[in-house]
């Protein structure tokens, strides 16, 4: 019987006010890294910018101070309230920025659409920072509070009468004991400033660069419009029509506002950006995937009607949609996200109402514009001919060798029936309880899958003769097609998306990294060509009410169901953990990660700037040597209790 008495209610942890935010940052800004630091700037930017959406300010300052290591955030909204809260009995400033979960965002009446919903955003920036400094003009005055690490330092105090003009200054430096490196990005936060004029075309920002002496001013009036232009020129791709469609419904759902602009062009591959009040949503999500359905149904409908798709040629999604550039730009009042830092909308009702606004306006603009009709149409034929001719060629040129070739599979393989390895996609699983799941989840026409038995050989430890004798690092050869060392040939490598699917825990996080190594040593140019990807597998599932959210980790568990809380309907929350990819059922796991419109991966890349540092980390954290390691431990031991085991 296990010892119960050495666990009892002393060893319980309350974390009061911020402490949780400094106990685990990563739960609420996605990590202490780059990201996390400029996630930082983003918060007190966007705070800015729902003042500006919503009527009330014009224009924002932002200025990065000479140290390159502190951020000033000036607008002239209405300023945040300085009074006394009528509950609390302290100012509302001091609760709003030393207080998780206040704010004026949650029930809609003083912001209609709002990038901040949690009303934890201003107060993890303050316990995340060093120092911060908030000034507040309003009600004739100008009104002042200093923070030490979410801790202020005195009162409120009213520094001066200021009978002009009203508006929020939030000074902030970020604490160099919570972040990696507190060191900005000056040209990432001015392309990030930049892209929201575009999504808001009243708004002025002015950026001051003191590090590098420069000053930009922002302000795009033809918004999104614009904003396509802009990403056209970045590519250096050619529209293939010059009217370039574009949507605005002001009436959105009620309060919302949907804002769509798209233009095909002669780019190989699609590009849709799409954002949510003001919010990138890198991961895509509801309003992306409405977005795409519309095109999808609406070029068929179009091109049957107009009976323009060639005899016996089929039309596929993925050619709709070549050569495609678009932005969505969703206002929404009550937006569900997928975490604290907002890269996925979740809201499935989107889906169909972002689909039958854009599907009834791009049916009309095609009707209304047969010239550049036609033109998409070409466009979408071509794509189905290209895509045609590349399977017959890739089938010619296996014809002769495929009897062979398909006996030389590992036998655990389960291939999709396709020869094009554009559409086909390897996903290489931990275990056969998981290899199970995945073959009855997966689309058998382009989705192979290759279960792993027994232990990953650590590859930076091992010779190529040892590499290639291994089991289950030859059948990953094997199935690959393209040959290994000496014998590497990228033209016969049979899938184009070579995804590791792992389980969601730190075991499968360290099979991951295995055959990471294994890649990056014996099969850099995959790498380097964008063909190996990371699944994200949900480790929870939560349900609330009717309502279904998926957690990739603790950190997003924590923050949906805080983001639950938070909204007042006191619905009862129900967890489910997997432990692994072989409990969920097999729908689960289509849903949540094999079907392409809704997972989430993560495209391994070694960025040219990175190189060095690469090569150095595989060589530390994976060879011979172990100081490295045991070096790399000890400076991150303080993080062991994060871990999952």
């Amino acid at each position: 019987m296990p010892d119960t008495t050495t666990y009892t209610g002393k060893d319980i942890q309350v974390l009061e006010g911020l402490e949780p935010v400094r106990k685990r940052p990563g739960m609420y800004i996605g990590g202490t890294g780059k990201p996390g630091l400029h996630h930082m700037l983003w918060e007190v930017v966007d705070n800015a910018v729902d003042e500006a959406t919503n009527g009330y300010a014009s224009y924002i300052d932002v200025v990065l101070h000479e140290d390159g290591q502190s951020m000033t955030v000036r607008d002239n909204g209405r300023g945040i309230p300085i009074d006394v809260h009528p509950e609390k009995g302290i100012s509302t400033l001091q609760l709003i920025l030393t207080t998780l979960h206040s704010g004026g965002k949650f029930d809609g009446s003083n912001y209609i659409t709002s990038g901040g919903l949690h009303g934890v955003g201003a107060s993890v920036v303050n316990a995340l920072s060093e120092e911060m400094i908030a000034t507040v003009k309003r009600d004739g005055g100008s009104y002042r509070q200093q923070y030490r690490a979410g801790t202020p330092l005195g009162d409120v105090v009213r520094i001066e009468d200021d009978p002009h003009g009203t508006g929020t200054e939030i000074f902030f430096r970020p604490d160099a004991e919570i972040f990696e490196s507190t060191t900005f990005d000056a040209a990432w936060i001015k392309e990030t400033l930049k892209v929201k004029t575009f999504l808001n075309r009243s708004l002025k920002i002015v950026f001051k660069d003191e590090v590098n002496d420069e000053r930009h001013v922002f302000q795009h009036e033809g918004g999104i419009v614009e904003y396509l232009e802009h990403i056209l020129e970045d590519l250096q791709v050619a529209p293939i029509h010059d009217d370039v469609f574009s949507l605005v419904d002001d009436d959105f759902e009620g309060d919302g506002r949907l804002e769509v602009t798209l233009q095909w062009t002669d780019a190989p591959k699609p590009k849709i950006l799409s954002y949510v009040n003001g919010i990138p949503t890198q991961d895509g999500g509801t309003h992306e995937q409405g977005l795409r359905r519309a095109v999808r149904t609406t070029l068929r409908a179009y091109m049957d009607t107009h009976d323009l798709v060639p005899h016996r040629l089929d039309i596929a999604s993925d050619d709709t949609r070549e050569g495609l550039v678009a932005i969505v730009n969703l206002f929404h009042v009550d937006p569900q996200f997928q975490g604290q830092t907002k890269d996925k909308l979740n809201n499935p009702e989107v889906r169909s109402q972002v689909s039958s606004s854009v599907r009834v306006e791009l049916e009309q603009y095609l009707n209304d514009h047969p010239t550049t009709g036609e033109a998409i149409a070409t466009r979408v034929i071509q794509a189905a001919k290209a895509r045609k001719a590349s399977r017959s060629a890739a089938s010619r040129a296996r014809k002769s060798s495929s009897t062979s070739r398909r006996l030389n599979l590992p036998g655990k393989l389960a291939d999709c029936s396709s020869d094009v390895p554009s559409e086909c996609e390897l996903f290489i699983v931990e275990g056969d309880s998981a290899g199970g799941s995945a073959k009855q989840a997966r689309d058998r026409a382009t989705q192979a899958v290759l279960p792993l038995r027994g232990k990953v050989l650590n590859a930076e430890q091992a010779s190529l003769k040892r590499v290639q004798n291994n089991k289950e690092l030859s059948n990953i050869v094997q199935a690959l097609g393209c040959g290994l060392g000496e014998g590497f040939n990228l033209n016969h490598l049979r899938y184009y998306k070579i995804i590791l699917l792992m389980d969601a825990d730190s075991d499968g996080h360290h099979i991951s990294t295995l055959l990471l190594t294994f890649f990056y040593r014996y099969l850099t140019p995959l790498i380097e060509g964008g063909y190996v990807y990371i699944a994200q597998p949900p480790l929870y599932r939560i349900d609330a009410g009717k309502d279904t959210h998926w957690a990739l980790d603790d950190a997003q568990r924590d923050a949906i169901i805080d983001e639950i809380k938070s909204d007042g309907r006191n619905l009862n929350v129900d967890i489910q953990r997997f432990k692994g990819l072989g409990e969920m059922m097999p729908k689960t796991l289509n849903a949540t990660t094999l079907d392409r419109d809704k997972r989430r991966l993560l495209e391994v890349t070694i960025p040219d700037t990175e190189r060095l540092h690469t090569e150095q980390t595989i060589t530390d954290l994976m060879g011979r040597d172990t100081s490295a390691r045991f070096n790399f431990i000890m400076q991150h031991a303080t993080e062991a209790d994060e871990l999952d085991v």
